[in-house]
């Protein structure tokens, strides 16, 4: 959902007293949510691949329609994992804050909500371009700011770049597998020596939870773009920001 996951684990874990999880822990739980990409996406993740690879060992990325947006994933994920490697420190701990959080959801509300009353929403995703996939990986990489959500910065840049809200979505997701499936090897591998017992035992719970929570997710996104706007997620995301930002200053949350 275009509503930042990585925010509300940090929203819930403020309202019930519990100690921040940490962009590791989010990282490591969103592999569940990529297997449930990989699944809901298995056909489209198999042309990608086999072309992609096919392609390299023929010398032309472009040998295939499916070659061409295989190296496009490629090539818009180089963005986040540059950014993520040269942001580590800034993004798990200050960027964490409350009111970055508050402040990232309403912003973004407001560009979507821009994207939606400007956009032509014309294009599907067999008519991306080189320059349209860079843009939404560059797009992409803002996610790193908890409260932006991957999801909702993508759509908003697919829009802006005239896509339909179903193709924008669609090209989103696939464009998260590589980001999502390196992010949560490297923080599974950081944090390798302290899987144990309790914790051990919760993020294998939260990582199943993602996992079927997210396929349904997924299911349910690209249905409803088919028909409705992106409104629903914007009053949302506007309310909780402000709802935040409310509690904050009355002492009720600490940042």
């Amino acid at each position: 959902m275009p509503i930042s996951s990585t925010a509300h684990i940090k929203i819930v874990s403020s309202f019930f007293g519990w100690n921040d999880p940490g962009a590791a822990f989010t990282a490591v739980v969103q592999i569940g949510t990529m297997l449930a990409l990989i699944i809901y996406f298995f056909d489209d993740i198999i042309k990608f691949i086999t072309h992609g690879l096919r392609s390299l060992i023929h010398g032309n990325l472009l040998e295939t329609h499916e070659s061409k947006q295989a190296w496009m994933i490629v090539c818009g994920t180089i963005p986040i994992v540059i950014f993520g490697l040269l942001f580590k420190h800034a993004i798990e701990t200050y960027l964490r804050s409350l009111y970055v959080i508050s402040g990232a959801l309403i912003l973004l509300a407001f560009a979507l909500a821009y994207a939606e009353k400007v956009a032509i929403k014309k294009k599907e995703v067999k008519d991306v371009s080189w320059s349209e996939s860079l843009i939404m990986g560059f797009a992409q990489s803002l996610a790193l700011i908890p409260g932006v959500s991957r999801s909702g910065v993508t759509i908003t840049a697919g829009l802006f770049s005239s896509m339909t809200r179903e193709a924008a979505a669609r090209f989103s997701f696939l464009l998260s597998i590589p980001a999502v499936f390196a992010s949560g090897m490297y923080e599974l591998w950081e944090v390798k020596d302290t899987l144990s017992g309790d914790g051990l035992t919760a993020i294998i719970i939260s990582t199943i939870v993602s996992g079927v929570v997210g396929y349904l997710s997924i299911a349910f996104l690209l249905n409803y773009l088919k028909r409705h706007s992106t409104f629903i997620f914007i009053y949302y995301r506007i309310i909780l920001g402000i709802f935040i930002l409310v509690l904050l200053s009355a002492g009720v949350l600490a940042p």
